[in-house]
């Protein structure tokens, strides 16, 4: 496996793979009803990679470094044979750790069967536990009962750690991180409370309506005292912290306060087959074309060989020394690329 490194010297090591870029919520940060409304035209199946290009992307990347699959959306659960792909993804040498993120609307039904086909662990997006809340924040699409199923059903089938990630947004639903906290606390789930960040184009991002981890962290130590813990492995982006009292693990993602760009080590494939080096990247590299033109491993391998020698993005951390109270650039859609 070769160790593939950027112009910062940034390993190639994990790759996200959208595999879809519809979304059963309707979350106003990410997909606003306004815009994704009924008449939207999403991605057609021929328009997505199908399943055997996704796997030559992947068998490509873990050759060049990534040890890490991750699979996204939208939600990829609304693909409904996605533990077939989850089964042959498993079985690529060298894939270390081989995770899904979701909102959990529709996992508790296919938890045993995604397990059996391989996966290792899931995330679950889930912005508060209070009802109204909730609600405002999935766009009134989402059901709160069939979330918490849905992360029962993943812990009975052994997809953990379980990580729970929190996005923060002041005035929405900072006062009800602690009510999150306490639900998780005593469990083995992590809550990870992530900055609010100005992904995408839509979301009217403002640096007033972010909630600094230092804040968050003051504020949940004076009910739990906390204790900072080590990293789990080299680039992880999640500070860590334990209850003093043994009740568990919490992190912080703090891309807009303290950015961790110089640790990055993640390619994102879209579901139509662009491969971007950023969350927050204005162009990317299109895959299906030549994966379409009858691109041989060893063609494939160079392009992406290629990128990610080539690649010198750090977004956050350009926009964290200009101090930017607004979005630097027209970026690239969340729900293309997942999280």
């Amino acid at each position: 496996m070769a160790d593939t490194r950027d112009t910062l010297g940034r390993p190639l090591q994990d790759l996200r793979i959208s595999l879809i870029d519809r979304c059963n919520l309707r979350c106003p940060y990410c997909m606003p009803e306004s815009k994704f409304h009924a008449d939207y035209q999403f991605l057609g199946r021929q328009q997505r990679l199908s399943y055997a290009e996704i796997l030559k992307v992947a068998r490509v990347a873990v050759s060049l470094g990534v040890s890490k699959l991750r699979l996204t959306g939208g939600e990829p659960l609304l693909d409904k044979n996605v533990a077939s792909l989850v089964q042959e993804l498993s079985r690529l040498t060298g894939v270390e750790d081989l995770a899904l993120t979701t909102n959990a609307m529709l996992l508790a039904p296919v938890a045993d069967e995604l397990a059996m086909a391989g996966l290792q662990r899931v995330t679950v997006s889930l912005d508060s536990l209070d009802g109204d809340v909730f609600n405002a924040m999935s766009g009134n699409r989402g059901n709160l009962e069939k979330v918490l199923q849905g992360i029962d059903a993943a812990e009975n089938a052994g997809l953990t750690p379980i990580k729970i990630n929190t996005v923060v947004q002041r005035g929405v639903n900072d006062h009800t991180v602690l009510e999150l906290l306490e639900h998780f606390r005593g469990t083995p789930h992590v809550v990870r409370l992530i900055e609010y960040m100005d992904v995408g184009n839509r979301n009217g991002w403002t640096l007033d309506q972010v909630v600094p981890s230092k804040e968050l962290l003051q504020t949940i130590q004076r009910q739990w005292p906390l204790r900072a813990v080590g990293r789990n492995y080299p680039g992880e982006v999640a500070r860590r912290y334990e209850y003093l009292d043994g009740q568990g693990e919490i992190g912080f993602i703090s891309s807009v306060t303290e950015p961790f760009c110089g640790a990055c080590s993640r390619a994102r494939l879209s579901a139509e087959g662009v491969l971007y080096t950023c969350l927050f990247a204005t162009a990317g590299i299109n895959l299906r074309e030549p994966l379409r033109a009858g691109a041989d491993d060893a063609e494939l391998t160079d392009i992406l060989r290629n990128v990610w020698l080539e690649r010198s993005d750090r977004y956050s951390e350009t926009r964290h020394q200009q101090r930017s109270e607004a979005p630097l650039i027209s970026k690239v859609e969340m729900y293309h690329i997942g999280g």
